[in-house]
Order: structure tokens, then C-alpha cells, then sequence
């Protein structure tokens, strides 16, 4: 772990991370605010995480998304210290986008795109919602990043932007839909607005290790027990 800490691939993979999550969170909630309808919301954000993700994949794996570094993390392929800079610098990075479109809003917008439950809803259905929306988009990420399947064609950070777009084509009448927790952090930190804000962490990220174990221990067989990934993991951070 302390020889991770000091490579520069590290800090590269943790400053792709703050720089795409500062372009998603800034591209998506602009579209929001903009009085565009839900289906041009859902494509800005999806189309963002699909540019974004073949932009930067290579560096960091472009999580953008603090319930897919967990869920990353669950399946042992990353390590502990890397899950948690990297939630770190998705969490300022949405911060500093969602100031700059404040900065930047039209005078009569003073939304900014905070996640909030519909009225017609409780926290508790909110939380339903959450969860499987971010289960879906989780589950499509270990799926189309799985090195061990040989199946798979077309375009991974596609799939993954339209998994992201499908969960908000679902839920944002319903929830906003966070499906991401620093997404919805930085818009409620500059406005001040946290009603029901704990839906918008704990279902996301529950969502994202749930996905990670049935994917793991149900969906995908594989000769590599567990066990053994989790010790290879340990000793590449180790070397």
C-alpha cells in the first residue's frame, strides 16, 4: 500500500478521477437546470459518463461514480487506499463544478439540480428506487469491464452511458435520481439542501456492493476463487 501511495500512476488515476467527475457533474446538471425535458437530462448524463469514460478509462478506470469505486472494491479490483482518494476526488470535483454552474446560472435558476424526493414518495421508496438503479448501472460496469469474459464486443463505455442514461430515464421522476452519490453531493453542499441526503448515499453505495457480490458469487463463474484475487490484489499493492 505505501508503494501505491507514491507512484505517479496513483496520483494520475486520483486527478483523472476529480477532472471527469468535475466535467460530468458540470455537463449533466447544466442540462438540468436548463428547463431541457427528462429525456435530454438522461442522454447529457449518459453521453457525458460514455465520453468521459473512453476519455479516461485508461487512466483510472473512470469510476466517476463513488458506488462503482465501492463495488470495485468489493470485487477486488482496487485497492482500499486507491477506493478511497478516488471518492475523495470525486466528491471536490463535484463540488467545484456544482460552484462553477452556480456562478455561472441564469438569474431566475436557483435549482442547481439538487436530488430530491418526489412529494408523492417516502424515504423509504426513494431508497428502493436508488438501489436497483444503481444496481443496474453497477452490474453493467463489471460486466463490460470483465477481463475474463471473451464475449464482449462494441463499445464498454457505451454501455456503461447508456446504463447510466436508462437509470435516469427510471427514476428521475421519481427521485431526481442520484445513482451517484457525489453527483448529489456537490449540488446539495452549495445549496445548502440535504433533506433525505442520506437516501442518496447509503442506497447507491448498498446498491453498488450488492451488485459487486451477486455478480462475483452468482452471475459469473470463474476459476479464480475469490480468495485468491483478493491475495493477488494484496500483492500487487504490496510490491
Amino acid at each position: 500500500m505505501p508503494q501505491e501511495f507514491r507512484t505517479g500512476s496513483f496520483w494520475r488515476a486520483v486527478f483523472a478521477e476529480f477532472v471527469g467527475m468535475t466535467l460530468f457533474v458540470f455537463l449533466g446538471i447544466v442540462t438540468a437546470i436548463s428547463g431541457q425535458d427528462q429525456e435530454a437530462v438522461a442522454l447529457a448524463f449518459g453521453l457525458a459518463i460514455a465520453t468521459l469514460a473512453q476519455s479516461l478509462g485508461h487512466i483510472s478506470g473512470a469510476h466517476l461514480n463513488p458506488a462503482v469505486t465501492l463495488g470495485m472494491l468489493v470485487s477486488c479490483q482496487i485497492s482500499a487506499i486507491k477506493a478511497a482518494f478516488f471518492v475523495l476526488a470525486q466528491m471536490l470535483g463535484a463540488v467545484l463544478a456544482s460552484g462553477i454552474v452556480y456562478g455561472i446560472r441564469l438569474e431566475n435558476s436557483n435549482a442547481l439540480g439538487v436530488n430530491k424526493i418526489n412529494n408523492g414518495l417516502t424515504a423509504a421508496q426513494g431508497f428502493g428506487i436508488e438501489f436497483l438503479a444503481t444496481f443496474q448501472l453497477v452490474l453493467c460496469v463489471l460486466a463490460t469491464t470483465d477481463s475474463r469474459r471473451k464475449d464482449v464486443t462494441g463499445s464498454a463505455p457505451l454501455a456503461i452511458g447508456l446504463s447510466v442514461a436508462l437509470g435516469h430515464l427510471a427514476a428521475i421522476s421519481y427521485t431526481g435520481c442520484g445513482i451517484n452519490p457525489a453527483r448529489s453531493f456537490g449540488p446539495a453542499v452549495v445549496m445548502k439542501e440535504f433533506d433525505n441526503h442520506w437516501v442518496y448515499w447509503i442506497a447507491p453505495m448498498l446498491g453498488g456492493v450488492a451488485s459487486a457480490l451477486v455478480y462475483d458469487f452468482l452471475l459469473q463463474p470463474h476459476s479464480e476463487p475469490y480468495s485468491s484475487r483478493l491475495r493477488s490484489l494484496r500483492g500487487r499493492a504490496e510490491a
